[in-house]
């Protein structure tokens, strides 16, 4: 019997594609395992309850190895249980069928290959992000500034005059924010 395994790292990202792959081989919906998380580790719930479900004789496909692991010793320790269990791997983009010896060998080549391109596209994104700071650009969140009539606030705060729920709401800020706009105030530095 053929299961089918389903991933996107995030609730933004489409699974839709996979799906398709997934129902034109045949793998009827009750037996696609399906999850957006982060493939950083293989603690996912529905990754768990695939492995599980999975007995002797079964076939796991997945669309692509980048969606059952995100590195070359978690995908080769997943296909090692599989194997242990007498279960086959299949994965659609890659050709590769564990069933042959040729199928097994394009496995732990194409892992390298998609571990390399993960790690490369980190170094990437970090990188970048250094180039930006290095220019002077905020990363993150949008930062709040505090409303104009703010250090009038603070100074009736500190005077016991307003209490600090109401401080939040006039200044319209949350607890964090409130105090890191604060330590600006005073001429410290932000985290």
């Amino acid at each position: 019997m053929e299961y089918a395994y389903v991933r996107v790292s995030t609730k933004e990202q489409q699974d839709l594609r996979q799906f398709i792959a997934m129902e034109s081989r045949g793998i009827p919906s009750e037996r696609i395992f399906s999850e957006k998380q982060s493939g950083k580790d293989t603690k996912r719930p529905q990754l768990q309850s695939l492995m599980d479900t999975v007995q002797k004789g079964d076939t796991v496909v997945v669309e692509s190895i980048s969606r059952f692991a995100r590195n070359t010793r978690d995908l080769l320790g997943l296909v090692e249980k599989l194997t242990a269990k007498g279960v086959e791997f299949v994965s659609l983009k890659e050709h590769i069928d564990t069933t042959t010896p040729t199928g097994r060998f394009t496995l732990t080549v194409f892992a390298a290959i998609a571990e390399l391109e993960r790690e490369c596209t980190l170094i990437r994104q970090a990188e970048g992000i250094a180039a930006a700071k290095a220019q002077g650009k905020h990363m993150g969140r949008p930062l709040k500034k505090p409303p104009e009539n703010f250090a009038i606030v603070v100074k009736d705060w500190e005077r016991g005059k307003l209490p600090f729920d109401e401080v939040l709401k006039q200044t319209g800020l949350k607890r964090a924010t409130f105090y890191n706009r604060l330590r600006e105030l005073r001429g410290g530095k932000k985290k």
